[in-house]
């Protein structure tokens, strides 16, 4: 049976994005290098990466059958084209789903909860992996204790403000297991599993 696990890039002091949605240089590292790591978005340019950034991507990308996405996450990048990179289906926690959404994004489930979205992304994923790729259903899943490994890809640079990727815990702390560590280029991967 698949985990479900959070990914996102961090600036170091906490940050995935600017207060305008703006990653900035957090995703730098996606072009530090010349190994090239296949996708499954022919829209978007290939990752080329250094050869440990290569295998944290690959390895995280392999055996996720579907990924988890809030409603603000999915607007910006458009749903992906209905083809997120990670090649799996897409869930998206939002109460009020687009009202063409069957026809722009077929292979996309719309949910209610981030409860609801988890259970029907394991039902998807089979014996896959589930990721989820927002910070406040990551915030959400942490709080109902749903995820079992929380991974960073830490990038050297400070942002002083901007949205957080774990904000504030309604549950108080979660304590996580040591990390397995990657030294890549531009970033640091990091791989915890939370404690149970």
């Amino acid at each position: 049976m698949g985990k479900v696990i959070s990914h996102m890039t961090m600036s170091l002091d906490g940050y995935i994005a600017k207060p305008d949605d703006d990653p900035a240089e957090l995703f730098d590292w996606y072009q530090a290098g010349d190994v090239a790591v296949q996708h499954a978005n022919s829209e978007l340019y290939d990752f080329k990466v250094d050869d440990a950034s290569a295998q944290v991507l690959q390895e995280l990308m392999a055996n996720v059958g579907a990924l988890i996405s809030g409603r603000h996450l999915f607007d910006i990048t458009n749903g992906w084209n209905d083809a997120h990179p990670t090649g799996a289906k897409v869930v998206v926690v939002t109460h009020d789903p687009p009202a063409d959404a069957a026809e722009r994004w077929p292979k996309t489930t719309f949910v209610g909860g981030v409860e609801e979205a988890v259970a029907k992304a394991k039902e998807l994923a089979g014996d896959s992996d589930v990721s989820i790729a927002s910070p406040t259903v990551i915030q959400q899943a942490l709080d109902l204790g749903l995820v079992d490994e929380v991974a960073v890809s830490l990038v050297p640079v400070l942002f002083g403000e901007g949205k957080t990727y774990f904000g504030n815990l309604r549950g108080g702390h979660v304590m996580l297991e040591d990390p397995d560590v990657v030294h890549g280029r531009r970033a640091l991967h990091l791989r915890f599993k939370v404690r149970r």
